[in-house]
């Protein structure tokens, strides 16, 4: 064999003319590739923009939250010869320090504006995820937030009106028996604020239940199923937020015990009513 054989052959006008015609293809396809990698880096950059976006919104959200959060707040504690009779029910408080007055004040100022200004921050949190949410669940929270909002001004008014009165006065006639009772302002503050704001938590279950169960994760055999167990948590998590006596403990549960026996008849109706859309 000739190893001079390719360099010898006589290419006719036609092949050059083919050659140079594939050499176009090539570089062509090298553009086409180099093209398209260009996008591609124009549309990672590009993708950067609508994060930015979301990361604006969010503090944007949380400066009006704040604001507003503030404004209560001010208002609450220049006010405070109006509402401490209402919050203190009468009873003869203590003070250990001028520092507990501030204490006082602060924490229950700042309780009572985070109750009133709820509802606006459960707007703008809303406004915030309701672009990353799909169709059925931002139906379903433009429909149950006036319930939530509800249910927990009803665990709140709960706290206040039946677990709080009926255990302060369980706990103190039992210490008054052997001995003189003097409740501190900051203790009673710590009290308030355990037997209303955890409850009022606490009966927002049934929405949880229907949420869980909108986006499929949750089912109402489920519920059936694990019934014993939950009871046996809701009553860990009674004692766990209620003072430290079997009667406030017991208030707590019973209530929590119903919610759990109505959420199971809520999931059930909405998938009896799913069932009867779908026919």
């Amino acid at each position: 064999m000739d190893p001079y054989g390719d360099h010898r052959k006589i290419i006719s006008p036609l092949d050059k003319r083919e050659i140079t015609e594939n050499k176009a293809v090539e570089k062509s396809d090298v553009e086409k590739t180099n093209e398209a990698a260009f996008v591609k880096a124009d549309d990672s950059i590009a993708g950067d923009p609508p994060l930015v976006e979301h990361l604006t919104d969010l503090r944007k959200q949380l400066i009006k939250s704040a604001i507003v959060f503030i404004a209560f707040f001010i208002g609450v504690f220049a006010t405070v010869n109006l509402w401490f009779p209402i919050v203190t029910r009468g009873h003869e408080l203590i003070v250990l320090g001028p520092m507990e007055v501030v204490v006082f004040y602060m924490s229950i100022s700042t309780a009572l504006a985070f109750g009133l200004s709820l509802p606006f921050l459960c707007h703008f949190i809303w406004q915030f995820v309701k672009p990353g949410l799909n169709p059925k669940e931002q139906q379903f929270l433009s429909l149950y937030s006036p319930v939530m909002f509800c249910l927990f001004l009803a665990g709140l008014a709960f706290g206040y009106f039946v677990v709080n009165p009926l255990s302060y006065g369980f706990l103190v006639s039992l210490g008054a028996m052997n001995f003189k009772v003097m409740v501190s302002a900051q203790e009673y503050a710590k009290f308030l604020l355990m037997t209303t704001m955890p409850i009022g938590l606490l009966f927002e279950l049934p929405i949880v239940a229907m949420f869980l169960a909108a986006i499929g994760v949750l089912t109402a055999d489920t519920l059936r199923k694990v019934r014993k167990w939950s009871y046996l948590i809701l009553a860990v998590v009674s004692a766990l937020i209620t003072p430290p006596d079997f009667v406030s403990q017991l208030i707590v549960l019973v209530p929590m015990i119903l919610l759990y026996e109505a959420s199971i008849f809520i999931v059930l109706y909405m998938e009896r009513r799913n069932v009867a859309v779908n026919e």
